[in-house]
Formats: structure tokens, sequence, C-alpha cells
């Protein structure tokens, strides 16, 4: 089953209290194919960047099984480029600078070929960049999701709402989801989300794991404890790809199914965060995600003995 990604494709400079990385590989996109590329292929990436991207990584993307045909490549300009710094708590970070630089007048566009994609991950855009994909495909996906941000919510929420009654499920963390909603208790959050259009909500808790809402069902899927966190950035995209290439594999849309593909998507954000930027995607075979699989299994897994309350 074909996987269509659109999102960023860029550099960025981070610091954490584990150490500084300069000008490294980054970007949704960049995330998510790569995550997305271990479970389904083939993986199709609609971007921009500028000449200073390294043809290296992007070799070993399409050696992974991501086709660059929608990836514009604009000489004489520069990629996307973000600067943060994190807290010693990994949790909150500031941003140092961002240089829109190729993305400022992004305009997607999809190759002959490349309208009737089966999956669609809309990466973190502005919303008019994922409406005019979506108005790019012929006929309906069987499934489209896409993550977003309190930025776009603060500056562009008509657009916004717009694109979330084009999608089936929404991909955000919990400050956004409160933000979006107006609601603190997140199964209120995810009600009001759900009633703007996504039948499914994604709420990532980050170290504390995330929840899948739908109707009236709620799963929830624990983080696994690390000995060390390096590097926070593009863990949510790399969860999102994880769970969009297992959806796209196993081409089952059912809510028990989903539940499957956040421990997939879990697990390769666990390994995201291991190291600076892609380097630790780069690393990964078969055999190392499904023992990370288990383990995250091991968390939840047990069964009872056949007592509990006391009965008066």
């Amino acid at each position: 089953m074909s996987l269509l990604t659109v999102g960023t494709v860029a550099f960025d400079s981070i610091e954490t209290p584990r150490g500084c990385a300069e000008r490294i590989v980054g970007g949704a996109a960049t995330y998510i194919s790569l995550a997305a590329s271990y479970f389904a292929r083939p993986i199709r990436l609609v971007s921009v960047i500028g000449d200073d991207f390294p043809e290296k990584t992007l070799e070993f993307m399409q050696q992974r099984g991501v086709e660059l045909e929608g990836l514009q490549r604009r000489e004489g300009e520069k990629s996307f480029f973000w600067a943060g710094r994190y807290h010693d708590n990994m949790n909150a970070r500031d941003t140092l600078d961002t240089q829109l630089n190729v993305l400022a007048d992004f305009q997607p566009h999809l190759p002959k070929g490349w309208e009737n994609p089966d999956y669609v991950m809309l990466g973190n855009l502005t919303p008019q960049v994922q409406m005019q994909v979506i108005q790019q495909i012929e006929n309906r996906p069987k499934l489209v999701a896409m993550d977003t941000m309190n930025f776009w919510m603060d500056t562009a929420w008509d657009d916004l709402m717009q694109v979330l009654r084009k999608i089936d499920i929404l991909i955000i963390n919990d400050e956004e989801a409160r933000q979006m909603s107006e609601e603190y208790s997140l199964v209120r959050a995810a009600e009001r989300i759900r009633e703007m259009g996504p039948r499914y909500l994604i709420i990532k808790k980050g170290e504390h794991g995330a929840l899948l809402f739908y109707e009236d069902q709620i799963f929830f899927a624990p983080a696994l404890p690390l000995y060390e966190v390096f590097d926070p950035t593009g863990a949510g995209d790399t969860f999102a790809g994880g769970f969009m290439g297992y959806m796209a594999q196993t081409d089952e849309i059912s809510f028990d199914n989903m539940k499957r593909a956040i421990i997939y998507g879990s697990a390769m954000a666990s390994f995201c965060v291991e190291k600076f930027g892609i380097e630790r995607l780069t690393e990964l075979d078969a055999d190392t995600i499904e023992k990370r699989v288990e383990a995250f299994a091991s968390l939840v897994n047990f069964s009872t003995n056949g007592k509990g309350a006391l009965k008066d």
C-alpha cells in the first residue's frame, strides 16, 4: 500500500542537556518517511529543499524505499532551518532561530501517478499547504492523518478547520488538544475535536504515552522508560510515521489495529530520542524493532488471578 507524506525536509541545530548538534538533517517529512519505511513501501514524499541539502541523505532515503519525485529542489536557495534549545526536563524547548528559506513560497505538487494514494500523512505545515495536497488527490484515500501545532491554531484557525473536515485522524499533543478544544479534560477535549471532523484522535503525551479516541472507545499506550534521552526532536513525527507505516502495511482500518499501530509508532519514537536527529533511524532492522515492541507489550501485559475487590 502506498503512503503519501507531506512535510518539511530540513536542517536543525539542537541543544539539549546531553550535548549539541549543528545543522543536522531533520524535518517532519524526513522523520515520518524514514520511520514508515520500516513497515510499508513505497513511501512518496512531497516537500522542498535547497541545493544545500546533502545528496548522501537523499540517496539513503531512496534506498529505504522513499520516492522523491515529489521533492522540489531549488538551485541557489537554502533549505528550511530550525534551531532550538531544550530545557533540563526535555519536555520544554525554546526556539532560537527559524529560517523559512525555500518553505516561504512552497506550493506542493503531486507527480503524475501519485494522485491516488492509499494512505496519507500530512505533516506539520500550514493548513493551506495541507489543503492544496488534499485537493490534488483524485479518489478518497483509505486513511488520511494529519499533524498540526499551536501556531496554526493562533494564526490560521479557519483554514485549519477546513482541513479537519477532510481527514480521518488528527495527531496532536495534549497541550495542543486543550488549546483546540478549550477543554482541560482530555476526554472532553477529544469529544469536542472529533466534532470538528476527524473520526479518530491521537493525543501524544510525550514521556507519558499516547491516547487513542474513537466514538466511545479509548486506548492508552504507555511510553517506554528509557535510561537516557538525547534528543526529543522529531519523536512525534517518528511516532506518526511508524503508526501510518504500520496501518499501510496491514491495510486494516479498525480500532484494534490502530491500537497495535500506536505501539509500533511508540516503539519507533523511543528509538528516535536515543541519538541526535535521524541517526538512530538509520541503524534499525526488523528484529530490533520487534524486540522493542515486545518490551512495550510487557509494560501492560498481565492477567488476573480471579481475585479482586471483596464482595459485601
